[in-house]
């Protein structure tokens, strides 16, 4: 296997894909057609140094990779939502052509163009806050008060911090199957499932054909479930190790730490993407077997929007003809 640097995320019936500063969503649409778009995307920090510092970049990684699936979320999900508005209204949208023929200046729609991205850009900005302010409440937060109320009963603050860990791993392994059950998330991990497959498939010297791709394992090392559970893991070893005595110290060093965890999990994950290490792969084992909860076996439509996703950013064939070589 050879690391292509390319990553991606599942959105509503469609895959986002990474490629260095360009990203394609692609999205099966209601008709059935597939619709890719195109974009660049710069991140949150544009010095190169800082961006490649060990710890930092992981940081940086999250917040970007967070943006920006909710930036992809947001845009597969108005394909529907138009479709939903069409049927209610009976079908009566504004064409294409009488949205050209009302009297608005170029100017105009500029403006409306500006207004509409600055309010996009302010939601996804709030749902980027919320999205980290809840999952801290959930997974850092309720954690150790949890373990503060078993606190009365044991007195050692190794086992406490150990029983912590255990309650944050029982709390996100739960919520994972738990969204798994409802059928809009089953379909979202089909097309997880998708992505995985498209990237195994090329990182193996496979040309990307829908043949090749369902026959490509739905586990890969840098996934986002991998690095979630590492958080989770190594959040344990951190806690155990560092302690404060009083209790506010406590869980300010719970939300402190939070940047520090996210990076060293970043850099074993990106460790992991890039090695077939004996060891490295039996510590990734754990992020795999729990993508059995995050991935499902995609169909082929699901596939070919793998595919498209892809094709857009990233010039698999040279790739592989590149390992062909080498091997």
């Amino acid at each position: 296997m050879k690391y292509s640097g390319i990553g991606g995320q599942a959105v509503m019936e469609g895959i986002m894909m990474k490629n260095q500063d360009k990203y394609a969503v692609a999205v099966r649409m209601p008709n059935q057609e597939i619709t890719v778009e195109v974009s660049d995307y710069q991140g949150i920090i544009h010095n190169k140094k800082l961006r490649n510092m060990p710890i930092l970049r992981g940081v940086f990684s999250f917040i970007e990779s967070l943006a920006l699936g909710i930036r992809s979320l947001m845009y597969s999900a108005s394909f529907f939502e138009e479709e939903s508005e069409e049927r209610e209204k009976g079908g009566a949208s504004m064409s294409e052509q009488e949205k050209a023929d009302t009297p608005f200046s170029e100017e105009e729609r500029a403006r409306q163009k500006r207004r509409e991205k600055r309010k996009e850009d302010a939601a996804m900005g709030g749902t980027v806050v919320l999205s980290v302010v809840m999952a801290v409440g959930i997974f850092m937060i309720l954690p150790y008060c949890i373990s503060v109320f078993f606190g009365r009963f044991v007195e050692s603050e190794l086992l406490l911090a150990l029983l912590e860990g255990v309650v944050r791993l029982v709390i996100f392994i739960g919520y994972v199957a738990g969204i798994s059950l409802m059928p809009d998330i089953r379909r979202v991990y089909m097309y997880h499932g998708a992505e995985h497959k498209c990237i195994n498939c090329i990182e193996h010297g496979l040309d990307l054909t829908v043949e090749n791709v369902r026959g490509s394992s739905k586990q890969h090392k840098r996934c986002g479930t991998s690095f979630l559970l590492f958080v989770m893991l190594i959040s344990i070893l951190f806690f155990m190790v560092i302690r404060v005595d009083n209790g506010v110290g406590r869980l300010a060093l719970r939300i402190v730490l939070i940047p520090v965890i996210a990076g060293v999990s970043y850099e074993f994950i990106r460790i992991a993407g890039r090695s077939d290490n004996a060891v490295i792969n039996l510590l990734s084992r754990p992020g795999l077997w729990l993508q059995n909860l995050t991935t499902r076996e995609p169909d082929d439509s699901m596939i070919e929007v793998g595919i498209a996703s892809v094709e857009a950013v990233f010039d698999w064939r040279s790739y592989v003809a590149e390992i062909r070589q080498e091997g």
